[in-house]
Formats: structure tokens, C-alpha cells, sequence
């Protein structure tokens, strides 16, 4: 149903007139996805600023019957906060939710509204001697509403676990406008379904995150970060475990960087350079933590490189010995999305597969994208530690980008084939929004997708909130 002049009053009303948007100008950064994959319109974009002007708009929206798009920080890699079109959408975007509720540093428990920043919400907690842990490449501008609705993962989830394992309460804007208030702080639950986790994930499409209580840890008093230089993949595995037992588990971090993936580093970010002298086709980015004064991190890294290079796991290591070479480091893993967009055209795949498979992965998915597309440059990288890779694959060198980028949905199904063969997933932390409806189709068990519809169904009867994305 097309938006009437009485609702669009009726909208202004409830957020002010300064905070209810309708200038095709004014709305475009709203407007705008990360990739530059959808190019959408909005009827409106609206900017509330408490949980009861979400509810009094997805009244408004429901009872009039237009469909309701919940955004964040715009973040998102899937299109999953992007406008379809046809304009028939209101665009509810919550960054003017940005307040901290509460912090408990002895409950380790802060709760906060919906568009708080990822950033804010670290400093907080480092504030008060506590840690949250979630982090990743956009935590200066990202939501922690929205981290929430995609079930973010970041990098250290081998220690800490998704943004699902880092939620203890929501409250949530339901598609009729009621507003379940689940904020609890416990740590046990057990009155029946766990409701939060229904939304966790969910990208907006059963309801709309609004505040969350999430889970504060000790903060490590002692970290240590070394580059560990790989010349088979094969080993990384082996490293991993060494890893865990030596550490007693106090490992945080666990990433991987293709030799391809530095040397776009040092052509196109000033400052990066090779830590080796000589060149190794694989790098591992490991990082152990502790809050414990007197657990001997480093001396614990130590006996780990000293093992592992008896044992040729690896050729060569450089431990960080202070807090710039640390940052000098994780600098290496942390542009490896962005010194892509210098080399043009990228197809992206994030996926996981059990961690023991990720180098047969690696292998057998690199052969089959470059048979089939001659003169690509696979650029596979990220969380090794939890199995979940980026496997992203560059375009040939002087390559037309547009004809290259064409061919997404091919080489989608040749990466995606080889990771459900694997028992692995064609998402791993991204979400499927828009980008992957139509993978999941054609993937997912039929019983789960059926569930899935059943749930979307009795939540959300007549479609309107945020239609189209992770199932039709």
C-alpha cells in the first residue's frame, strides 16, 4: 500500500519533525549499502529516539500496512538494512538510540540501547575494568543493534564466542508494536524458550532490536601478539593445538594472511610492510590474552614458537614487543578487505567449514575458481581459529569490472558447492540479507527452511518487517 499524507503526518508526529526524513537527498546516505551492491528508495526514513517511538511507528506502519526496514550502522555486508526499489518502505534507522542503560561490573553486565557503537560500548567497559569482547573491522560506526540482528563474529570468537553467545536480555519491537521486554541480566534462565535467540540473527525480519543486555568479561591485564610465517597450510592446524594446550586455552586470536593478501598491503596502504626477509606463501596472526597477572603469556608464546619451528610447523615468527608492533601487526590483518577494492572487482564468500578442513578447503576451492575463470587471484583470509574464511577472489589484472562482477552467482556456486559438501555453511557471519535469499534455497535442509517460514509466518502474518530479506 502506497504511504498516504495522513501516515506520513502521523510519522512526523511520533519522531519530530527534524528526525522524520523525506528529501530524496537527505535520505541517500541512509540509501547507501557498504558493497554498492542495491541502490534502493525509502518512503521515509525515520530516526527515533526511545523504544516507544519504534513501537508507536511499527504500529502506525502495521496498522496501514507498510513494510518497515529496521538499520544500524549500515554496515552490513548482505544488503540486509537496504530499501527494495519501489519506495514503499519506511526506513527505521536507531542511531539516535546511543544511550548506555546500565553497566554492573560486578554482575559483568552492561545494557544498552540498540544504536549504541560497537566502539562506545568497548570503551565503556574498559572503563569500568571490565571487557566486551565483540570486535571487528567496523566497530567505529557499526550498532550494536544491528551486530545483533546479523549475529556478528569479528575476531575473537575462538575465545569469546558470536555476538549470540555474548547476549544475556533483549527488548524487542514487535511487527504488531508491542514491545517485549526480555532485558535480563541472568546468567540462568531456564522458564521455558529462549525467546532472544529468536531475533539474534534474525536481521530484523521478526522483529526489531531495541535495547540488549550483553555479557562484560575481565579485562586482560597481559597480552601477547606474534606474526607466525607458514610455508604449508597443512601446518596451521597443528599450530592451533599447540596453540590451545600451551596457552592452557588463554588464546584469543587466530587469523589467516595470504602472502597475495601483504603484498596489497604494501602496495597500496603507506606503512605496511614485509616483518620477514624472506617471502612464505602463508602467515597466521596469533594473539594470547590473559587477565591473570601472573600467567606468564609470554613466556608460554615463547615455548610455543620455540616447539613449533623444532617441529617445522612454522619457518619463522616476530613476537610483538610493543603496543605499535602490536598495532603494526594486526594493521596487516585488518586492511586485508580494504586493499582489495585497489585491485578492482572482488567476489566475496563468507564461509565456514570444521577448522581441520580449512586448508583442503582452501586448496580445493582456489583450484576450482581459477579452472573455471582463468587469470583470477584468490585472496582467502580471516578467522582460521573458528573455521570461518573469507575466501574472496580478485579479479584477473586489467579485467573489465563490471563483466567480472556479473559472474557472482557462477562462482557462488562453485565456492558454495564445495562448502556444503564439507558440512560447512555458506554464512558465517555476515547474514544472508538480500545477497543470499536465494543460496539458502537452494542449501538449506527443506525441514529448516519450513521452520523457518512457520516462524516468520506467526510473527509476522502480513510480511512488513524488513520483507525480503533472509527468506521469502
Amino acid at each position: 500500500m502506497p504511504l498516504d499524507q495522513q501516515l506520513r503526518n502521523q510519522l512526523a508526529d511520533i519522531v519530530g519533525p527534524t528526525a522524520c526524513i523525506a528529501d530524496p537527498a537527505a535520505m541517500a546516505p541512509y540509501l547507501h549499502e557498504e558493497r554498492g551492491l542495491y541502490h534502493g528508495k525509502a518512503a521515509l526514513v525515520l530516526r527515533p529516539s526511545t523504544t516507544e517511538e519504534v513501537a508507536k511507528i511499527v504500529a502506525a506502519c502495521a496498522k496501514g500496512g507498510i513494510p518497515v526496514i529496521p538499520q544500524g550502522g549500515n554496515t552490513g555486508l548482505c544488503g540486509g538494512a537496504a530499501a527494495h526499489e519501489d519506495a514503499s518502505e519506511v526506513l527505521i534507522n536507531l542511531g539516535r538510540m546511543n544511550k548506555v542503560r546500565a553497566i554492573d561490573p560486578m554482575n559483568f553486565t552492561i545494557t544498552v540501547d540498540a544504536g549504541c557503537i560497537l566502539a562506545d560500548v568497548q570503551r565503556m567497559a574498559e572503563e569500568n575494568g571490565t571487557l566486551f569482547p565483540l570486535s571487528l573491522a567496523a566497530e567505529g560506526s557499526c550498532q550494536i543493534g544491528g551486530n545483533l540482528a546479523t549475529n556478528a563474529g569479528g575476531i575473537n570468537v575462538l575465545r569469546y564466542g558470536n555476538a549470540r553467545d555474548l547476549v544475556l536480555g533483549l527488548e524487542v519491537v514487535l511487527p504488531d508494536g508491542r514491545i517485549w521486554n526480555g532485558l535480563r541480566a541472568l546468567g540462568k534462565d531456564n522458564t521455558g524458550y529462549a525467546l532472544r535467540q529468536l531475533f539474534v540473527g534474525a536481521e530484523g525480519t521478526l522483529g526489531i532490536i531495541t535495547a540488549a543486555v550483553l555479557k562484560l568479561f575481565p579485562r586482560p591485564v597481559e597480552v601477547a601478539t606474534a606474526l607466525c610465517a607458514i610455508d604449508d597450510i597443512q601446518n596451521t592446524g597443528a599450530l592451533l593445538n599447540r596453540a590451545r594446550a600451551i596457552s592452557g586455552d588463554a588464546i584469543t586470536a587466530f587469523e589467516l594472511v595470504p602472502r597475495i593478501g601483504l603484498d596489497m598491503g604494501m602496495k597500496h596502504i603507506a606503512g605496511i610492510t614485509d616483518p620477514f626477509a624472506a617471502k612464505h606463501p602463508w602467515y597466521v596472526l596469533i594473539e594470547f590474552s590473559s587477565s591473570r597477572p601472573d600467567a606468564r603469556i609470554r613466556a608460554s608464546f615463547d615455548a610455543l614458537l620455540e616447539t613449533a619451528f623444532e617441529e617445522g610447523i612454522i619457518g619463522d615468527a616476530v613476537m610483538a614487543e610493543s603496543a605499535q608492533q602490536q598495532k603494526n601487526l594486526w594493521r596487516i590483518r585488518e586492511t586485508l578487505s580494504e586493499v582489495q577494492k585497489f585491485e578492482g572487482g572482488s567476489i566475496k564468500h563468507d564461509v565456514s567449514v570444521p577448522v581441520s578442513r580449512v586448508p583442503e578447503f582452501i586448496a580445493l576451492a582456489s583450484a576450482a575458481v581459477t579452472e573455471a575463470f582463468p587469470g583470477v587471484r584468490p585472496v582467502p583470509f580471516g578467522h582460521l581459529g573458528d573455521g570461518n574464511i573469507h575466501f574472496n577472489v580478485s579479479q584477473p589484472p586489467g579485467a573489465d569490472k563490471a563483466a567480472y562482477l556479473a559472474q557472482w552467482s557462477e562462482m557462488n556456486r562453485i565456492v558454495h558447492d564445495i562448502v556444503v559438501g564439507m558440512q560447512g555453511s555458506i554464512s558465517a557471519e555476515h547474514g544472508i540479507g538480500m545477497l543470499k535469499v536465494d543460496e539458502m534455497k537452494h542449501y538449506k535442509d527443506p525441514v529448516e527452511l519450513d521452520l523457518m517460514r512457520r516462524l516468520k509466518r506467526a510473527i509476522d502474518p502480513a510480511n512488513l518487517m524488513n520483507p525480503g530479506k533472509v527468506i521469502d
